[in-house]
């Protein structure tokens, strides 16, 4: 099946690396070539090494944010699995690498739209890494730790550690203009993060009550390839036993579910609704870290 070949594709060491490098290439190219130019603080790790930076004029953003990766590695190391450290290591040596190398500046003159174009290309790249095996390192490793006991959304500690950053940048006597600035940036980039982070796992599940149901499933089986269970239960107003059909498909497939399910019957009641993460056979496989 494609879907399984795909899969396959997305568990390879060569896929995690180009999300990486990718992902990093994008956040590089947003942190440098607009917000560090506008004076604005990236946020996370690198804003943190942004913010030495300019207080300090000493080595340059990039060169700190290596530095202050090493401890949070080393965290890393501790809670989470090897193949992730491994992936993280190769994160934040390559973004560090590629920011260190971009010379360039986007000519984009007002600073809101600067954090504007900012947030959204360094919340893809972010995304990008995020939907890899590994991260960029930094606040990602925190936020990691943290999702797997707690639950916390990465975006949402993300934007935490960047509220405690932008209040230090406010006793530092950094231009409060350039906080506002850094704060929809940071908004902005977390918002566009965890859209790019779900966006693949998104599907549709979908609960079709209808006399036809075998009919309807040995179709879902035969022509989308998908699986379907039938769910027993027992109408409120006739009291009689019904069986559901309930399955789970791409979203490119809900057009064709619909097609199968009023072919067969075109009285049948469907609903249809979001899921944001499936685990399993010819969707997405549990993320280890």
């Amino acid at each position: 099946m494609p879907t399984q070949r795909l899969q396959g594709v997305t568990n390879t060491v060569a896929w995690n690396l180009f999300l990486i490098v990718i992902g990093g290439l994008l956040f590089s190219i947003g942190a440098k070539a607009l917000a560090i130019q506008h004076g604005i603080i990236s946020g996370g790790l690198f804003g943190t090494g942004m913010l030495i930076y300019y207080f300090t004029g000493l080595a340059s953003s990039s060169f700190w944010y290596f530095l202050l990766n090493i401890p949070l590695f080393l965290l890393g190391m501790m809670f989470l699995s090897r193949r992730f450290t491994l992936y993280t290591l190769f994160g934040f040596t390559s973004t560090s690498i590629m920011s260190e190398l971009i010379n360039f500046n986007i000519d984009i003159s007002d600073p809101l739209l600067a954090a504007v174009a900012a947030g959204m290309i360094c919340g893809a790249g972010f995304g990008l890494v995020i939907r890899s095996q590994g991260s960029d390192g930094g606040v990602t490793i925190i936020a990691i730790i943290l999702h797997q006991k707690f639950n916390l959304r990465i975006g949402q500690v993300y934007f935490g550690y960047n509220m405690l950053l932008f209040i230090m940048a406010g006793f530092t006597a950094l231009d409060l203009d350039k906080i506002m600035y850094s704060l929809i940036f940071v908004f902005i980039t977390s918002a566009i993060t965890d859209n790019v982070g779900s966006m693949f796992n998104q599907r549709k599940m979908a609960w079709i009550i209808s006399e036809k149901y075998r009919e309807i499933a040995a179709d879902i089986f035969a022509k989308l390839h998908r699986g379907a269970t039938f769910v027993h239960g027992r109408g409120a107003f006739t009291d009689n036993q019904k069986v559901m059909v309930l399955t789970v498909v791409h979203n490119f497939q809900i057009k064709a579910l619909e097609e199968i399910v009023f072919k067969h019957d075109d009285k049948a009641f469907v609903i249809i609704e979001n899921t944001f993460n499936v685990l399993g056979s010819g969707f997405s496989t549990r993320k280890r870290y």
